[in-house]
């Protein structure tokens, strides 16, 4: 899913035009956060460990990733960094709780 501008930043004729298309692009995001979210539930299935689940090197690399992104884009490297790291630590402990529960499944 692409976000399709309706008005380019520098047409815009004030700040209510800037609000709507900055909201319109935040609702995109939050959608997109949520299928990949669906991604990181289905993926619990094919963890077969707290490691495979927590993967710090798979964690940093994809860090160290989005921080190249960032900069390729003009954004700050940190604070790329900071919401992804959230956002994933967050991801992880639901996947953890996830996997856990699908292992408890497996072992009644």
């Amino acid at each position: 899913m692409k976000y399709q501008n309706t008005i380019e930043p520098e047409n815009c004729s004030g700040m209510d035009e800037i609000r709507i298309e900055i909201d319109k692009m935040d609702r995109d995001i939050i959608a997109i956060l949520g299928k990949r979210f669906d991604y990181v539930k289905a993926a619990a299935k094919f963890k077969t460990s707290e490691t495979s689940v927590r993967a710090p090197e798979r964690f940093n690399a994809m860090l160290e990733q989005r921080r190249i992104w960032a900069s390729s884009e003009g954004l700050s490297p940190d604070a790329i960094e900071k919401m992804y790291r959230d956002l994933v630590n967050h991801f992880i402990n639901e996947e953890m709780s996830k996997w856990q529960s699908e292992l408890a499944k497996v072992n009644e």
